[in-house]
């Protein structure tokens, strides 16, 4: 008995090892790198190709995937030789807004040198953590250096779920702007009429029930990488500028190519590997940092897009009002006349009810890198005497370098002036806010705008898949809270946008009056007025289920906050909040109020186009008084959502 079951075993170590090796040339040697459960096996094909595998807990989870460049007429990363240079761990920890108040990271860094056949010699940095495995390519150089592509995949494991944003148009794929959608991974190559090229970032479900995410860190003196479905469950990098390629000066330093993986959506949610693998901040540039400040924002567009001087006066006494800090001055402020004199008495008056002023600004006419985009730089100190404290830069709507280029000298050169930045019509982030903590928030994401342009509303589905989503690489700038045109979801549902949506600067959708002034929105003005927008720490309860259900709960000080949005029919769900600390609190809940008169969505909104959704579902205000061992049952209407505010009985 027990020599048969030596040799099951036996058996069962060489076709691992098999399965291991397949794909790999017996005559190069296997470079392995194994940090807690995870190794990486980096190797050369049968095709001479320059390879590695990633598995966890001796589970594939990425297969074998391609490494190399092409520069100028030289391919990179075809019969090479690998030899490691060095290697060494990090651990270090740093303050951001966001999700939580400090983020934490330990990895081991690995540099090995690739020789090609003629002798060129050219870096690959590897670094693996818990939170995931990342590498780039480094290439010594002088002088005008042209990258043509990248050989770059990443092969997905079959029966893979891919959680991607749809494109059917250019725009969308430009701007980051897409549904977020869900397909298996053999049907990327045609899910879209667009062609295979996604944007990132992709979010998969493996069969082994854990989570892969692919994206892109420390984006800067490149293009922004897309991926593009090829055959066999893999993603070729692609980049805007196709064959054309893009010119580097000096040395070729790519970003960050990110594969995060998680045990369960809680994991991948407070993955913070892409910002980490930014720079830290000048420690000039940003010596001092109490003018970067977090807050809510009042916003006009949504009551009329363009506004006048006397409308946003009014906007200011409102912002003070709903004891907000700041208002968004939109598109239109610059066909007033006398229009900096106009800024600047806005800032003036702001500023005397401690409201601070961002200001909009079309990107193409900023965009000028000549002597080193000297008329980004006149406009940037216009807006500094004016006594504004930051700008929105809008339609960017790309992401190739020379755009890249663009979005880092609008943050430095704003640094320097101390100006917080707002990126509109973007791509979404690759971990810059950590370099730069003045970009405050970025588009980059399909936001609640769309609920009045004609290709919207946003489904509920939408909402409930962008904290598992876009959201896992940085914050966005969704605009919630759309009472007066919500689409198919309820009230309750956008309330619970404040909490599983994060972002710095804040801008608030609705009609200010609206909000102040109606009397089914009264409940829950105090819950707008004082709820964060950033948090010392975040969870996610386990029932959540991408696009179906996100609950989410978040802590700032030692009270507690939690959003959920829900997808789909009606439900019933059970909470357990042991999160809470030990001791009671008093929960202020705001939930769906099926039955209720419903909402009568006509005339509420001039600027509202409402298509068949002319009712919403309201909601009511409750008070309980929980602790810890509590168990908290709760009715979702269809399409639905709630919040909880947890105080702590002292």
């Amino acid at each position: 008995m027990k020599k048969f079951t030596f040799i099951l075993f036996g058996l069962s170590l060489l076709v691992f090892f098999l399965n291991r090796c397949t794909d790999i040339d017996s005559g190069h040697k296997v470079l392995y790198m194994k940090v807690n459960n995870t190794e990486v096996a980096l190797f050369q094909t049968n095709q001479q190709k320059l390879a590695f595998k990633i598995e966890r807990d001796n589970q594939m989870v990425l297969d074998t995937s391609f490494l190399g460049i092409v520069l100028n007429d030289k391919t990179l990363g075809v019969n090479s030789k690998i030899k490691l240079l060095k290697s060494n761990k990090l651990d270090f920890s740093y303050s951001v807004f966001g999700i939580k108040n400090k983020a934490s990271y330990k990895a081991e860094e690995f540099i090995y040198e690739v020789s090609e056949s003629d002798g060129f010699q050219w870096q690959l940095h590897f670094q693996i953590s818990d939170e995931g495995v990342a590498y780039r390519y480094f290439v010594e150089s002088d002088g005008i250096q042209k990258v043509i592509s990248e050989l770059s995949t990443f092969h997905i494991p079959p029966k893979s779920k891919v959680w991607y944003f749809e494109r059917d148009s250019d725009w969308k794929l430009k701007s980051h702007a897409g549904e977020w959608r869900s397909a298996d991974i053999s049907e990327m190559l045609n899910v879209s009429k667009m062609g295979p090229v996604q944007g990132l970032t992709l979010t998969c479900e493996l069969p082994s029930g854990e989570f892969l995410l692919l994206a892109e860190a420390a984006l800067y003196n490149y293009s922004g990488m897309r991926l593009e479905a090829i055959a066999n469950n893999t993603f070729q990098a692609n980049f805007t500028e196709g064959k054309l390629g893009f010119e580097i000066t000096g040395n070729v330093l790519t970003p960050w190519r990110c594969v995060l993986f998680a045990e369960n959506l809680n994991a991948l949610v407070n993955n913070t590997m892409v910002s980490s693998l930014n720079p830290a901040p000048s420690e000039t540039l940003f010596k001092d940092r109490s003018w970067i400040k977090p807050g809510k924002s009042v916003w006009h567009w949504w009551s009329g897009k363009h506004v006048d001087f006397d409308e946003e006066m009014a906007m200011i006494d409102d912002a003070s009002s709903l004891n907000f800090q700041y208002s968004m001055i939109d598109e239109g402020w610059e066909k007033w006349e006398g229009k900096w004199g106009k800024i600047s008495e806005l800032s003036a008056y702001a500023k005397a009810k401690q409201i601070g002023i961002f200001v909009w600004k079309h990107s193409k006419e900023i965009n000028n890198p000549i002597n080193d985009y000297a008329v980004m730089e006149k406009f940037l100190d216009s807006v500094k005497e004016t006594g504004a404290l930051g700008i929105k830069v809008d339609f960017m709507n790309g992401q190739t370098k020379s755009i890249i280029d663009f979005n880092e000298a609008v943050l430095r050169k704003s640094a320097e002036r101390q100006l917080m930045v707002n990126f509109h019509g973007c791509n979404q982030s690759s971990g810059e806010y950590r370099t730069y903590p003045n970009e405050v928030t970025r588009e980059g994401i399909r936001g609640l705008e769309v609920n009045h342009m004609k290709e919207g509303p946003l489904p509920a589905s939408h909402n409930a898949a962008l904290p598992f989503t876009r959201y896992v690489t940085g914050h966005a700038d969704y605009t919630p809270i759309g009472f007066t045109e919500p689409g198919e979801t309820t009230w309750a549902h956008q309330l619970g946008t404040l909490v599983t949506f994060y972002s710095p600067f804040n801008c608030i959708a609705e009609n200010t009056q609206f909000l102040l002034n109606n009397k089914s929105v009264a409940p829950a003005l105090k819950f707008i007025k004082e709820v964060p927008t950033v948090w010392d720490e975040t969870l996610v309860l386990p029932q959540s289920k991408i696009g179906e259900l996100a609950i989410i709960a978040r802590r700032k000080g030692t009270n507690w906050y939690m959003g959920i949005l829900s997808s789909g029919k009606e439900k019933e769900i059970s909470i357990d909040v042991n999160f809470l600390e030990n001791g009671f609190y008093n929960a202020e809940v705001f939930l769906d109020d099926s039955n209720a008169k419903p909402i009568d969505l006509k005339g509420l909104n001039k600027e509202a186009n409402l298509r068949q959704w002319h009712t919403a579902t309201p909601f009511k205000k409750e008070s309980l008084e929980v602790s810890k061992s509590s168990e908290i049952k709760i009715n979702l209407a269809e399409n639905g959502g709630a919040v909880f505010h947890f105080v702590k009985i002292e």
